[in-house]
């Protein structure tokens, strides 16, 4: 056996010799002491257990983090009750950077109900700025509950609030915007099992973007300031949604909505063709995996036309970003060829292989911004979500403090004996049978 203390911050461990059964006690910090290794294997031991860092500050500091941290939260959430719309705002943002950035499942299930009544408060009562921000952390919220029964209790709770402001014409753009991100998102990691509850998520969404398709003449609506962005952000969270449909669903869904979706092309937003042309990608996908027959000829000539657009009237950056995404597109389309992406986070990495990974990621992303590394690697939900299982436990302490290959031999040699020896004991016939 290497070495069979047990607490760091102690100054004497003992390890068993890979020369014998004896044990050598060493000193393992301040001052060393007076016994000396005396062999080589003695001496490379030792040299580990001198070097071994001492956890005990580090343990104590993350502890302090920790409580400050939590110190920081409480009071953000009490002030998510002021009086004052500025000092509201401050704490939603400071709650928003704080979710995204950390899993505080623990200390949000405690707090879930006093959470959720500020928000619906600031939702009911608040301005547009107000409301959009409050969206975006009951998003955050249910994601940090992990999808389970208490994220589903939130869900059913502000639905309604979130339903209201999304289809309210006069309402604040960026909080319907927000409003129609958070209802997808939290149907998504809430209510996947819940066939009700996704049917009218879908057909929600729906009634918002749908104002976009083309009238009976086959003309497209003139855009009303503000609109593409609400439409753009109806049809991703539509979208995400999608992917939890069942066959039978989604043949319903590709029937109505494809091809409408094919003359959306043709929309004077930039953005909201982008969101469209991915959009009919993810369908042509799931519609492939139901092994319908795709009759896609005319998609193809309107997407190499996006895909080689120069038109003069439209800004170059816009050209180049649409000309890049269509091209992808088309190739799909096309040749069933798509653009891998690998997304790297500590020592693991998950593939983006197609277009419904994709649009799981991007609303993750969307949602998350920079913290989505940070959840992928510790957050159970998105981790299953994306097939990576249990959070991986990894001690940074012993990662930078790699030991050398002859210490790494010796330390094999003296377990492999150590096992050898018990076996032993178990396969005599005369061993005692626990």
């Amino acid at each position: 056996r290497w070495c069979s203390y047990l607490n760091h911050t102690t100054v004497k461990c003992s390890f068993w010799s890979a020369e014998g059964d004896s044990a050598v006690q060493c000193e393992a910090a301040k001052g060393y002491g007076s016994r000396r290794p005396e062999t080589s294997v003695e001496f490379s031991v030792y040299n580990v257990c001198v070097n071994w860092p001492n956890t005990g500050s580090e343990q104590v500091d993350e502890q302090t983090v920790q409580e400050e941290t939590e110190d920081k939260l409480k009071q953000c959430i009490d002030n998510l009750m002021d009086k004052s719309a500025k000092t509201r705002l401050a704490a939603l943002e400071s709650l928003r950077q704080a979710f995204s950035s950390r899993v505080l499942y623990d200390f949000l299930t405690e707090r879930r109900l006093t959470v959720s009544d500020c928000l619906e408060r600031s939702l009911k009562k608040g301005g547009g700025e107000e409301q959009a921000a409050a969206a975006t952390v009951f998003a955050l919220l249910c994601i940090q509950l992990e999808g389970g029964d208490e994220a589903e209790e939130g869900f059913r709770m502000l639905r309604p609030i979130l339903t209201s402001i999304l289809i309210d014409n006069g309402a604040s753009a960026t909080a319907r915007q927000s409003c129609a991100r958070a209802l997808g998102m939290c149907c998504y990691v809430s209510t996947a099992e819940e066939g009700e509850d996704l049917v009218k998520s879908l057909a929600l969404l729906e009634s918002v973007f749908m104002s976009s398709y083309p009238n009976k003449e086959g003309a497209l609506p003139s855009p009303k300031p503000g609109s593409a962005g609400l439409h753009s952000a109806a049809l991703q969270a539509w979208s995400l949604l999608v992917t939890l449909c069942p066959a039978s669903r989604l043949t319903v869904l590709l029937d109505l909505h494809l091809s409408k979706l094919q003359a959306c092309l043709q929309s004077s937003d930039v953005n909201y063709r982008i969101a469209v042309g991915e959009t009919i990608a993810l369908l042509v996908e799931l519609r492939r995996n139901l092994d319908e027959i795709d009759n896609s000829q005319s998609l193809c000539e309107c997407l190499k036309s996006l895909a080689t657009d120069s038109n003069k009237h439209r800004a170059k950056n816009d050209r180049r970003k649409q000309r890049s995404i269509f091209r992808e597109v088309l190739r799909y389309i096309e040749n069933n060829d798509f653009t891998e992406e690998t997304i790297r986070f500590g020592v693991e990495k998950v593939y983006i292989d197609s277009w419904m990974r994709r649009r799981i990621y991007d609303a993750f992303k969307e949602i998350l911004e920079s913290g989505v590394r940070h959840h992928l690697q510790f957050n159970p939900l998105l981790r299953d979500i994306f097939g990576l299982g249990a959070p991986l436990i990894l001690d940074a302490t012993i990662k930078g403090n790699k030991i050398s290959r002859f210490e790494k031999h010796l330390f094999n040699s003296a377990a492999f004996k150590a096992r050898t020896k018990q076996r032993n004991k178990v396969r005599d016939k005369r061993a005692d049978v626990m």
